[in-house]
């Protein structure tokens, strides 16, 4: 199995990039967050791969880290959803927004994605609901581009984590105090404050 390529770029289109490894040429299908991070062609890259191998085919994935790579994975897992949706919701969110989404169990947000219905987002939201407690607190690794990077709310997110620490030392599990922050974030805005979130996602949760 193939987990990891470094070599130059190639070329790239719409969904898919080719890397030159030593000579040979591998193509990967990927996101457009992924694909809008690579350089330009000619020069070196690095992407994790996820290999799916059917009966008929044998097809890379890149991804510009492994967070995204972990959600593919887990998306993949739902009935209904293949690679190329995966790929469509990770176009359409981010990592951290999807994985806000699925704990909030927004389903209006992963329906956004292209080719994602109704009945698929809640399938995604309720059958991950559970599963995205891993990522969440999860390190962020190194942006690969700056662009990527100025797009990342580490001020949000360091809120939301603090927040859902809070919750969780007053006895609430993980997963149940991640959807609240992330519903009262959805209403304060990423801006909000640790001491706002609190109190709002308490609120959320006396209600459930």
């Amino acid at each position: 199995m193939i987990a990891k390529l470094k070599g130059i770029l190639d070329s790239a289109g719409e969904d898919w990039l080719i890397i030159d490894v030593g000579g040979v040429g591998y193509i990967a299908h990927g996101s457009s967050r992924t694909l809008g991070s690579m350089p330009r062609a000619g020069e070196a890259v690095g992407i994790h791969i996820e290999t799916v191998v059917r009966e008929d085919a044998i097809t890379l994935y890149a991804f510009a880290d492994i967070e995204e790579r972990d959600l593919f994975r887990l998306l993949t897992s739902v009935q209904g959803v293949g690679a190329k949706v995966a790929l469509a919701i990770l176009s359409a969110l981010s990592p951290t927004d999807l994985q806000n989404a699925i704990a909030a169990q927004d389903k209006t947000a992963v329906s956004r994605a292209k080719g994602v219905g109704p009945k698929v987002a809640t399938r995604i939201v309720t059958e991950l609901k559970d599963k995205v407690t891993g990522l969440i607190f999860k390190p962020k690794g190194v942006q690969v581009s700056q662009a990527a990077a100025s797009d990342q709310n580490m001020g949000g997110n360091a809120a939301l984590a603090d927040a859902v620490s809070a919750l969780v030392n007053l006895g609430y599990k993980p997963v149940d105090a991640h959807g609240a922050v992330a519903r009262a974030m959805n209403d304060l805005g990423e801006d909000a404050s640790v001491d706002a979130l609190v109190p709002a996602a308490l609120k959320e949760l006396s209600i459930l």
